[in-house]
This record gives structure tokens, sequence and C-alpha cells, in this order.
């Protein structure tokens, strides 16, 4: 159990950057008029993210919080970049419930106007998780 645990940071990386890419086909495909592409798309990327939080819960309920070392300079920058990726993460959930809604309602107008700003908020916390956890993991790991 104890090394499935210690995986979850790389797996969450992994659907972070999953995520990233399939918001990115999902945005090309609705500008190129391929709606069910995108469909598709949009709900693997919700499916990555829900599998992202399962195993981002399931990591911080066992292990708790991982510390970044003290690195001058290096530290003030990931705690920049870890509170915009924090505050994001919890105003993503709402807006992707809210777009999620609007478009199972018909409701394509709002929808449109709600996933102008919404994509670039879940796409830019799937690209900086994935930062956090190349600096946390492999750039300054704690020893």
């Amino acid at each position: 159990m104890e090394s499935f645990i210690a995986s979850l940071p790389h797996a969450n990386a992994g659907f972070n950057t999953l995520t990233a890419l399939l918001l990115l086909a999902g945005w090309w495909f609705v500008r190129h008029g391929q709606i069910s592409r995108h469909r598709n798309c949009m709900v693997a990327a919700l499916v990555s993210s829900c599998f992202f939080l399962a195993g981002y819960l399931t990591y911080h309920f066992n292990h708790g919080a991982t510390v970044f070392p003290p690195v001058p300079v290096v530290r003030g920058i990931y705690l920049t970049i870890l509170l915009t990726h924090t505050v994001l993460a919890a105003v993503t959930l709402p807006l992707v419930i809210a777009v999620v809604w609007q478009i199972a309602h018909g409701r394509i107008a709002k929808h449109r106007r709600l996933a102008r700003i919404t994509m670039p908020i879940w796409l830019y916390v799937s690209v900086t998780g994935v930062v956090i956890y190349v600096m946390l993991y492999h750039l300054y790991p704690v020893r």
C-alpha cells in the first residue's frame, strides 16, 4: 500500500498532463467545428481530472504535505506558482460544473461564454500542476 501511495504524485502528474492535452485538443476541435470530438475530449478531460483529484486527496490524506526545500529564490517562485495554482484549482471545480450544467441543459450560448473563462483557468491549473510536480519531485526533491 505504501508503494501505491508513493506512486500517486507521478500518476497525478500524468493525469494533469493528459488533462492539459485533452483540453487543448478539445479547444482545437471546437474551433474547427468538430463538436462530437470536442465533447469527447472534454468528457475525457473531466474524467482525467477526477482521477487526479482522487489520487491527490488519497496521497495527501495518507502522506500529508510535502514541503519544498529552502532553496533561496527558487522557493519563492515555487510558492508563487503553488499559490496561483491552488487558488485557481479551487475556482476550477465550480466553473467546470457550471459549464457542464449549461451544455447539459442545452444552453449553448451560456456554455460558450462560461467555457471561454473556464478553459484557460483549467488549462493553467493542469499545466502548473505538472510544473509543481517537476519542481518538487525532480528538480528539488526533498531527501
